[in-house]
């Protein structure tokens, strides 16, 4: 069977801007995804993909950039590091201060107080999320992302549960609050009321939805792009505000190497016992066991190219919530930079499809320019 395209999107906030970038890069080079599935922000551009007709998802993803970077246009006031940092700063506490356009405003005081009192949900957040829902209404077609064509996962938290749950069109229909949930993310943003549940955001179990789409253990070829907005390798932090950063980045990274080390040992586990299953005798088994073994066996071929954003030197731990639109097009431009960067290497070009097990391609351009760059350790295997 032909490879389906999977696109990961993990949650990262202003960074979604290169999970953007990303896709447009996929969409020229003639390659759309046959699933989607997102956390937080990836959640938000996986519905404009999924909801959207494939000549229309780059346009749309576009403006919805523009718009939330539409209140920040000040171009680059300093070539230095050290007043890049500061205008990036100061956009940043913008935001904190003033919200962000078709996304989140500030609480009214006289409203939050006012569902204090009266116990309401919004005022368990500082945000107002009530514009992100309209912008879903506009750029997103939920008829067409509820139609199977696409298929759509969100994860979300439940908040008096603690168990992480997606939402999936091929189970349910989604509407804007199952996108809303999945970026609900506390203290900044209130719970998202679902068929009388309450949801958070899905990284604070979970910044990817990677183990989702492994564990649906789809029978046909994958080719996975897992896109990643923080990268759990750094440097050791020099002063407090890199230790925020640093935090923030291991956090939320969510040890997305690791569980592609698990999974494709589980999957080599797996062909062994889907080999071993073809060369038993047909009365070696009792019929239970057979069956129990053949839920285990796995004959298929998962490719996972992993596209990280490489945070820039001059950027801090408010790096997720400062969306001028300086910092939202170099974001999208290295998320189409790195993707045609991958797509371009011989050993992505010379990967062998539909040989049963996991292969991993991890190529890093750096800090230098395309051709200088060389692929890292785990580029393939």
């Amino acid at each position: 069977m032909a490879e389906k395209v999977v696109l990961v999107l993990q949650g990262g906030g202003a960074l979604g801007a290169y999970q953007a970038g990303a896709y447009c890069a996929l969409h020229d080079e003639g390659i759309e995804p046959d699933w989607v599935a997102g956390i937080s922000i990836g959640a938000i551009n996986s519905a404009i993909i999924a909801g959207n007709a494939p000549s229309e998802r780059a346009p749309q993803l576009r403006k919805f950039w523009n718009l939330v970077s539409s209140n920040l246009l000040l171009p680059k006031l300093s070539n230095t590091a050290a007043g890049r940092t500061l205008q990036n700063n100061l956009s940043a506490n913008w935001v904190a201060s003033f919200g962000v356009p078709g996304f989140f405003k500030p609480q009214n005081p006289l409203h939050a107080l006012q569902g204090w009192l009266a116990g309401h949900s919004q005022a368990l957040g500082v945000y107002d999320t009530s514009p992100l829902k309209h912008t879903l209404q506009e750029l997103v077609d939920f008829e067409r992302l509820n139609h199977p064509s696409v298929r759509f996962s969100v994860g979300a938290v439940n908040v008096e549960t603690g168990n992480f749950v997606y939402f999936d069109n091929t189970q349910i229909t989604i509407e804007p609050e199952h996108i809303m949930a999945s970026g609900a993310l506390p203290e900044g943003f209130p719970p998202i009321e679902i068929d009388g549940q309450w949801y958070w955001d899905g990284g604070l179990v979970s910044n990817t939805p990677l183990q989702y789409v492994i564990d649906q253990r789809l029978p046909e070829d994958l080719c996975i792009f897992q896109v990643d907005l923080f990268s759990a390798k750094g440097e050791m932090p020099k002063d407090l505000l890199e230790v925020m950063r640093r935090k923030d980045d291991i956090r939320y990274s969510s040890r997305t190497r690791l569980n592609t080390d698990l999974f494709r040992q589980n999957q080599k586990v797996r062909v062994i016992v889907n080999e071993l299953l073809e060369k038993l005798p047909a009365d070696a088994l009792s019929a239970d066991d057979k069956a129990l073994l053949t839920q285990w066996s796995q004959h298929n071929s998962v490719t996972i190219a992993h596209l990280i954003y490489r945070q820039k030197d001059y950027e801090q731990h408010s790096k997720d919530y400062e969306f001028s639109r300086l910092s939202v097009n170099e974001h999208w431009e290295a998320g189409v930079n790195d993707v045609h960067f991958t797509l371009a290497q011989s050993h992505w070009k010379n990967r062998q499809k539909g040989q049963a097990g996991v292969h991993v391609f991890d190529f890093d351009r750096g800090h230098g320019s395309a051709a200088a760059a060389t692929p890292s350790s785990q580029m393939a295997r």
